[in-house]
Formats: C-alpha cells, sequence, structure tokens
C-alpha cells in the first residue's frame, strides 16, 4: 500500500501489468451491487468498463485480497483473510488482504455500519469460490486429469487419490496474467469451514503490539511540511482581519492564504504551531445559541415535521385499551469521537495528480473530495488509508484531506496536517443531542397496549419495536446525520452506533418503568411482551450467564437489563452496578452480555468487538458530554472531557449465541446501544433513581436520588 503516486491513472492492463503475474479475480462496476449502490449515492463510476480486483493469486502461491473497506482496528485483515483462505482451501497465513488504497481495491461507500463482513465479506467469498474453480479448470488442463477427480488443499490442485499428482496454486499462471471476472460457482458449505468460524491470532497484533504499525501520521515524504491551521475561537465566528506580517518573519515558516484557509508551514510541527502563534486575526463572534443547558428546548423547538417511521393498529384504540399510561421524556447531549489517533493526512500533488495518504474511513469519498477541491479529474487522485486509529464514524467528513491537498498544491511540497487535541474536540462531527419522547399503555393484563414514541435528532435507527405492541407508531423528527443546519449550533454526524445509542437508552428505560409499574421483574415483563424467538433466545442466554434472580425492582441489588436488534444483530446485556450513596458515582462491576449476530467469522474478534463497545459504553453512559456555549467548546481535551478508563473495566463476560445459518451480521456496533440503559436501569433498581438524561453524572445520580418516587426496601 505503500506504493507511490505512479500508480495513479495507470490502465487496468497497467495495473495488472505492476503486480506482475498471477490469476486475478476481477469485479466490473458496471454490474453487480456496488455499482446500484455507486449510483443511490450519486458516486457512480463514469465508465461501466472500469474494474476493480477482488482477489490476485501470485506465481508464489500467496493470495492478496483486496477490499475498500478500512482496518479501524476492527480485526477486518483477519476476517476477511479467513473467508478466502476457507474458500481457497489454503493456511491463513498464505492471504493477506490490502484494504483502503483506491487505486488497487473495488470502490466501497465506507466503512461504518458494521458492513464489512455482512455485506463485502459475501462477495469476496464469491470470488475465492470462483477463483477455486479457475485453477481446478487450470489444472485439469496441466495434469490431463478431468476437473471433476480434482480436488484443492494446501495450496495445490490434486488428482483424488492419487495426491502425488498435484500441481501448486501459483504455477498455474505460468508467470503469465489471467483475468477472470467474478462468475456464480459453489462456495464451501459451512458444515466444512476449518478456517472461517474458528479463532485466529489477528493479523496486525505483532505489528501493532511492537508499534511499528504504520498510521498516517507515520508516512513521511522528501521535503514534507508540517501545517498548522488559523482555527475561529467558536462556530459560526467570522474572520475580521487577518495580519500574517510577524509568522511571515519566523524562521523557515511559509504563510499560505487561500479564502477561507490561512496555515503555517514548517519543517518542524511544533515550529510551525510556534508560527501560527504570531498570526493576529480578529473574528465576530456570536454571542447568541443554545449552550449544553439549554440545546434540549431548543432541539425541540426546531425540530422539523415528524416521518413516521413505523406504525401498527391505531393510537386511539391503544389508548382505550390502557388500563395504565405512563409517560417518558429522555435526553442524551453531544458526545464527542476522542479518537486516540487524531485526524490526520499527507499530501502530494505534482503533474496534476495527488497521492493522500489519510485517517478516513471513506478513501472513495475522500478521493471524489479531493478531485473538486484540487480541479481534477477522479483517476488522477489516489487515497491510500493505512491502519486508521479509531473512527467511530467521527472519520467520515475528510476535512483534514482536503486541508492537506489544498496546501500541497499551493506550497508545492507535500503537506502534512494533523490535528491537535484542541482541533479534534472543535472541528469534531458530535453525536447529536436528542430527544425522545415516549407515551406507553398496559392493559388490564399489564400487557403492552399502546406505544407512541417520537424521537427527535437521533433518526430511526433501532427505534422499531420488537416488543408485541397492538397499536403504536414510531416518528422520528430530525436525523442524526447532515450538518449544522438551523438546530445544532456546529456539525453532527454519525457515533458508533449512530442513534441507536439514544433509541434503545429511551425504549429500554421506559420498558423497565412499565416493568416497576406493573409490579413485575423486568426480565418477566419483556419476556410476557416478546414473541420474537431470536429475541428470547438472546435474553435467556443473557439471564442464564448472569444468573438472573427474579424480583421487582428497586431491589437494592443494582442490577439491570436491556436489549436490542441493532440492524440484524440481536444483542442482549446484563449488568451489576454499586452506587456511591455519598458521592453519587456510580462503579459497573459486572456485565453479560449475549450477542446473536448469524454465522460468526472470527470468534476471538467478534469477542473482542463486545469488550471494546462495552468499555467505550460506559463513557457516553457515565461521564461523556461536551459542554458548550455561544459555539464555544469547554472541553477541548481529555483533561476535562473524560473517556473511560482501565480502572472503569467491569468484569465482562461476552457470549456468542449460535445461530451459524444466518448470514454474518455486523459486530462492530451492537453490544455498545445497550450501555445506557442496562446501567440506568441497574441504577434505579440499586437507588429507586429514574435517570432519564445521559451521562449519568454523580450529581444527577444525587438529584435523582433525592426526588425519587420509590424507595428502596
Amino acid at each position: 500500500m505503500s506504493r507511490s503516486s505512479r500508480r495513479v491513472g495507470l490502465s487496468r492492463r497497467q495495473f495488472l501489468a505492476s503486480l506482475g503475474g498471477g490469476i486475478f479475480v476481477l469485479f466490473t462496476v458496471g454490474d453487480g451491487r456496488q455499482e446500484a449502490e455507486a449510483q443511490r449515492l450519486g458516486a457512480g463510476r463514469e465508465s461501466p468498463a472500469d474494474f476493480n480486483a477482488y482477489l490476485r493469486i501470485g506465481g508464489d502461491g500467496k493470495v492478496t485480497c483486496f477490499t475498500g473497506k478500512v482496518e479501524l482496528g476492527q480485526g477486518i485483515q483477519t476476517s476477511l483473510a479467513q473467508i478466502a483462505a476457507e474458500e481457497l482451501d489454503l493456511p491463513l497465513e498464505t492471504v493477506e488482504v490490502v484494504a483502503g488504497d483506491t487505486a488497487l481495491c473495488p470502490w466501497d461507500m465506507g466503512t461504518f455500519g458494521s458492513r464489512t463482513i455482512k455485506y463485502f465479506g459475501p462477495e469476496l467469498r464469491r470470488a475465492a469460490a470462483e477463483a477455486r474453480a479457475v485453477l481446478i479448470e487450470l489444472a485439469a488442463e496441466r495434469l490431463k486429469v478431468p476437473a471433476s477427480r480434482l480436488a484443492t488443499g494446501g495450496g495445490l490442485v490434486f488428482e483424488g487419490g492419487n495426491p502425488k499428482n498435484a500441481v501448486p496454486y501459483g504455477t498455474l499462471s505460468d508467470g503469465k496474467i489471467i483475468e477472470r471476472r467474478v462468475q456464480p460457482a459453489p462456495t464451501k458449505p459451512r458444515a466444512r469451514h476449518v478456517v472461517s468460524g474458528r479463532p485466529a491470532a489477528r493479523k496486525d497484533a505483532l505489528l501493532k503490539v511492537a508499534g511499528r504499525a504504520k498510521y498516517a501520521g507515520d508516512v513521511r515524504r522528501p521535503g514534507m511540511r508540517y501545517a498548522r491551521i488559523l482555527r475561529p475561537p467558536a462556530h459560526s465566528a467570522t474572520l475580521r482581519r487577518v495580519d500574517l506580517a510577524e509568522a511571515e518573519k519566523f524562521p523557515g515558516a511559509q504563510v499560505v492564504r487561500e479564502g477561507d484557509l490561512v496555515a503555517v508551514l514548517h519543517d518542524s510541527f511544533d515550529r510551525a504551531d510556534a508560527a501560527l502563534a504570531k498570526v493576529k486575526a480578529e473574528y465576530d463572534v456570536p454571542t447568541t445559541g443554545p449552550d449544553d443547558r439549554s440545546i434540549h428546548a431548543h432541539l425541540l423547538k426546531s425540530a422539523p415535521p415528524g416521518q413516521v417511521v413505523e406504525e401498527r393498529g391505531d393510537l386511539v384504540q391503544g389508548e382505550r385499551l390502557a388500563a395504565t399510561l405512563v409517560e417518558g421524556t429522555y435526553f442524551t447531549p453531544y458526545v464527542a469521537h476522542a479518537p486516540l489517533e487524531p485526524h490526520t493526512a499527507l499530501a502530494v500533488v505534482e503533474k496534476g495528480s495527488a497521492t493522500v495518504w489519510a485517517s478516513t474511513q471513506r478513501p472513495f469519498g475522500a478521493q471524489d473530495e479531493v478531485a473538486q477541491a484540487l480541479g481534477v479529474p477522479r483517476e488522477k487522485v489516489r487515497v491510500i488509508a493505512p491502519f486508521v486509529g479509531g473512527g467511530f464514524g467521527g472519520k467520515t467528513r475528510n476535512r483534514q484531506v482536503v486541508e492537506a491537498a489544498r496546501l500541497a498544491k499551493l506550497a508545492g511540497q507535500p503537506v502534512q496536517v494533523a490535528w491537535s487535541r484542541d482541533e479534534e474536540f472543535f472541528l469534531d462531527t458530535f453525536q447529536p443531542a436528542a430527544v425522545v419522547t415516549v407515551k406507553a399503555g398496559l392493559d388490564s393484563a399489564r400487557r403492552l397496549a399502546l406505544w407512541d414514541y417520537v424521537v427527535y435528532f437521533a433518526g430511526e435507527r433501532a427505534s422499531q419495536p420488537f416488543y408485541r405492541i397492538p397499536h403504536y407508531r414510531i416518528v422520528a423528527r430530525g436525523h442524526w446525520g447532515g450538518g449544522g443546519g438551523a438546530a445544532h449550533p456546529f456539525e453532527v454526524g454519525a457515533w458508533r452506533a449512530p442513534g441507536s445509542n439514544t433509541n434503545t437508552f429511551a425504549r429500554e428505560s421506559h420498558m423497565d418503568v412499565l416493568a416497576a409499574r406493573a409490579g413485575t421483574d423486568p426480565l418477566e415483563f419483556r419476556l410476557a411482551n416478546l414473541d420474537d424467538a431470536r429475541m428470547r433466545r438472546v435474553l435467556e442466554t443473557a439471564a442464564h450467564r448472569f444468573n438472573w434472580k427474579p424480583a421487582k425492582a428497586p431491589s437494592g441489588r443494582g442490577v439491570g437489563l436491556s436489549c436490542a436488534n441493532y440492524l440484524g444483530s440481536y444483542v442482549a446485556a446484563m449488568a451489576e452496578v454499586d452506587v456511591e450513596p455519598k458521592t453519587g458515582g456510580i462503579r459497573v462491576r459486572r456485565v453479560v452480555c449475549a450477542q446473536d449476530m448469524g454465522q460468526v467469522i472470527d470468534p476471538d474478534g467478534a469477542t473482542a468487538q463486545i469488550e471494546g463497545c462495552i468499555v467505550m459504553g460506559l463513557g457516553y453512559a457515565l461521564s461523556e458530554e461536551v459542554r458548550f456555549a455561544q459555539g464555544r467548546i469547554h472541553d477541548p481535551s481529555l483533561h476535562s472531557y473524560t473517556i473511560p478508563r482501565f480502572s472503569w473495566t467491569p468484569k465482562i463476560e461476552a457470549v456468542l449465541v449460535e445461530n451459524p445459518d444466518l448470514p454474518a451480521q455486523g459486530g462492530g456496533e451492537p453490544p455498545i446501544v445497550n450501555m445506557g440503559a442496562v446501567i440506568a436501569n441497574a441504577v434505579f433498581d440499586a437507588t429507586g433513581a429514574r435517570l432519564s438524561r445521559l451521562p449519568m453524572t454523580p450529581a444527577r445520580v444525587l438529584d435523582g436520588v433525592k426526588t425519587a418516587r420509590t424507595p428502596v426496601r
């Protein structure tokens, strides 16, 4: 992935020749679901003859897979290699994955939504199966044996019953380029899998543990300069006057300005920062607008008209059937992504083409954006995404990528832009603050009769009910994506499992409120209102592992539960907490998480994702909240914006619920969605305090305990 920009704009033949001989299984963009998705997003290629390779079998027998997805820490270089190795009957160590390189990899909309294994995995499996069929076809000619008598294994095609009559995979290309398009070929039955579905050592583990993994900030090019960019003090501030004279005198500094972009370049990052401090700028700063205390009222006033997400029955009839009506309102704040690796990009622009090494979740989107900014054709831009140190939805906008490209063109030298931590918190596209209102009703048998649910600015994802409710309506007013617009004081966007953390917090908190009103154990209440057999199995599995004991909440034990369907992955969590009565501090002692994600490719990787989601989820549940006023961010660093610490980590038990007949679903996001609700429900069980606003800070816990209507027995 570190080849220079000379690859940009190569023809298909030049591309294949540059890789040497081998068997290539190709994907034609003019066909298939990728093209349909590209056209739907307005990002289709100009020519139906464009192509990309899925995989290459080299003359040495090694297999290289190409994916437009990006390695963000989720382990796809291992799990995708397992899929290919399985279909090709190869040891895992002989398969490598090249990810996120727009010159080498098939077009992809981006790495988000837990879609890599779910959507790209089947395409790669199909390509590998076709490659195996091609190998057998070529071997039949070489060995003079009918294809029906040939088998594969260990990198060889051999005659059944006569394994000495064999030929290595790499030999079959005979040093030539053999191109094959993806064609229907039978994939291996799941019962015969020996690589896929088994635990595997991560391919990037040693690189990362040894500190040898390369990120965008580690890339160096001859003549490279570091950029520090002038930023306004507040969102919506406008530059009134700028004096660059002192900065231009700074030794070794180069001051660059183009419209809204003012930057200082230097051979040293620290010296560029010092030179930037010499820039004198005056801004008109807004003096009005919402702050973190008034934002929810502002959002309710600013919300667009509602869109019905899903409905059944009649709400009026449901209210007539309800013997008990319970209303609730739930609030979530703006939350930062706070990745350990800041947004970074290095751009080289020369002779009408550009190569960019970028920390991005959307390399093909970045390719389009750079092309537009530089005024060059898309095919003249190559974007390479090395390892990315965390994204969580925050590295989809590519602002730093465009900044680096513009500055490199203006300076005539390679330029690296790496945001400081202050810039991360100022320029982030935060998870939007949101409000959910719920009116629910129980009939005389204490079963759900009514569910009237309106979500403001979190969108519809995971808002759809999976409980048995005869009369319900889900309405969404505002989405989690898009720019700030009139409602938000700054840009917002996807945050790990976008919108679903808010919707699950509201739904599962309100389900616990209803269970308490019905005088029923929270688990028994859910099961009594649940026909979905798959969700019942996940809930019961979690309860068994947790050793759940039925009791009406609040019981004083400090246990809670939550469940969700996140884009086809079913997940249930149970937690045990302690609440310090004097300070209001919450300590999560134990979490059990059961997940049905269909067929599991890498059990170790799936387990690691569950554990990571649980730890990250502690943040939005307990501490993470962006404080702001008049466009200024009051938490510009990790000193005041508190993310989870190692000392917070509870005992975690991750349970993969077997469902191998269901195609693989997503695993990178589903477990995080329960964390707000499961902790809130456990706090209620411990104290009788119903916390309806995240994060559950000690002050909010103490206020909740003071106003609790239900004392702990």
